[in-house]
């Protein structure tokens, strides 16, 4: 049995990662307690895996959180984001690392994996994620961080993020890989829906803006998905650039005509089929702009579960699709009384 805790769990991907591996494993998993502040999170958590979270983490015992074997956090990313204003720790959320770290302190987790934005890596000169690391290995823990791309495991979207692993074992830490995985991505037509309704589709005006700022004559194969930045400039790619929680509207444009569907962003980060959607349009976009990528972070729990469970840092999932994994996963989804299912909607 792994028990683990999901910290500032927002949508849920970190758990469907680690029940989907441990179910590619036959092992038995609990989630012993999850935690969100965003009423929005905690009704599509509620919606989909039939518990609620457990509300402002800074004010939570530590010493009230069930013993786990593992920690899943994806905290905050708005004080270290280039979106933002690069407040870091002088930002209140900034500090909320340290309440994951005085739950690391109080049950002694045997591992750990966090997530974040990428810039923490280069935030305040590197001082930012010097600080987490030496906070972390202050707390007899071992480890190491990567910046992963969730274009490298078959998703179409190019979304960028640093994860942050730690064993309280050394030879856990020491047998410990990185999955060297390449998936090749997912045609974009594969997550986009054959028909929207008109609410999807951006103005005239904005369409003819866009065009406009593209390339003259040039030819794109379809689907794609235009790009605005903030300078105004536009990228047409055959992938979604990082979803964004508060990008505007018109930010990603299928083939620089509509938005994207609140399906199709789920799809995006990974998420099965049968998730169920919960919230308005502009919830769904808040709450898929903050979540993770599931298959980046499943590579990594696959390889971290086979080590605890094994002593064999061997990845095994790579071997097949991820994709495959998740539909696999869903049917056992389908079934199980511990989740909610939805048909597709």
């Amino acid at each position: 049995m792994i028990k683990f805790i999901d910290l500032f769990c927002g949508t849920g991907g970190f758990r469907i990662a680690i029940e989907m591996i441990c179910h590619q494993y036959n092992i038995l998993s609990q989630c012993v307690f999850s935690s969100d502040i965003d009423i929005d999170c905690q009704k599509i958590y509620t919606a989909n895996f039939g518990e609620t979270p457990a509300g402002d983490i800074t004010k939570i015992n530590e010493n009230d959180i069930p013993e786990h074997d593992i920690l899943l956090a994806g905290f905050p990313c708005q004080p270290f984001s280039i979106c933002g204003e690069l407040k870091g720790f002088a930002d209140t959320r900034g500090t909320l690392f340290f309440d994951i770290a005085r739950i690391i302190k109080a049950k002694q987790p045997t591992a750990f994996i966090l997530e974040n934005v990428k810039q923490l890596q280069g935030h305040q000169q590197g001082k930012t994620l010097k600080t987490i690391i030496n906070n972390l290995q202050d707390l007899g823990y071992y480890t190491d961080y990567k910046i992963v791309n969730a274009l490298n495991y078959g998703l179409p979207q190019k979304r960028e993020r640093i994860l942050i692993i730690g064993f309280k074992n050394q030879y856990h830490y020491q047998n410990f890989q990185w999955p060297l995985v390449k998936i090749p991505m997912q045609p974009l037509s594969t997550i986009l829906e054959n028909s929207v309704s008109d609410f999807y589709y951006a103005s005239e005006q904005i369409r003819q803006n866009r065009l406009q700022k593209v390339k003259p004559n040039q030819q794109y194969d379809q689907p794609t998905i235009w790009h605005e930045n903030k300078s105004g400039n536009i990228s047409v790619y055959p992938y979604s650039c990082a979803l964004r929680a508060g990008a505007s509207y018109n930010y990603l444009l299928v083939n620089g005509e509509r938005r994207l569907t609140e399906r199709e962003m789920l799809r995006l980060q990974g998420f099965p089929e049968s998730y169920q959607i919960i919230g308005s349009y502009q919830t769904i976009r808040k709450l898929t702009g903050n979540a993770i990528a599931i298959p980046c972070v499943a590579s990594i729990i696959d390889v971290m579960i086979n080590l605890l469970v094994t002593g064999n840092s061997k990845l095994t999932v790579s071997k097949h699709s991820l994709f495959h994994q998740l539909n696999l996963f869903e049917n056992h989804l389908s079934t199980s009384k511990n989740y909610v299912h939805n048909s597709r909607s």
